[in-house]
């Protein structure tokens, strides 16, 4: 694990257009959490199948891991740095999505956004 990135690090990232195939946001919550709202370009990979899935991470060159308060993604940052098919830094969401401000993309939406104030958990 490469340590934490702000949330405003994190959108900084996304608004200079990362999320392209070298950034991978990795949402380790639970699907029905995900469906509710996650960051746009996420994908969900639950922290219960995160060592059978890892190889879908394969060359990623930057990989953020994404959990409710920041707790569970530090130790699931650690487990996917610790695996040799990530090329870059792997990082943590510092204080999860409780601290987000950016967009959510949720089911209302249909493709949209929220702020970041109406996270679900």
């Amino acid at each position: 694990m490469d340590g934490e990135i702000s949330g405003e690090e994190l959108q900084a990232l996304l608004d200079d257009g990362a999320e392209d195939g070298d950034l991978r946001i990795v949402d380790i919550r639970n699907p029905g959490s995900f469906e509710r709202g996650h960051i746009p370009g996420s994908e969900n990979i639950p922290a219960n199948e995160l060592t059978d899935r890892v190889e879908e991470l394969d060359g990623a060159g930057r990989v953020v891991t994404v959990c409710p308060m920041g707790k569970s993604s530090i130790q699931a940052a650690r487990l996917l740095g610790s695996y040799e098919g990530v090329d870059g830094p792997v990082e943590s969401l510092a204080d999860g999505l409780n601290a987000w401000d950016g967009p959510l993309e949720t089911p209302e939406s249909s493709g949209g956004s929220t702020d970041g104030s109406t996270a679900p958990f």
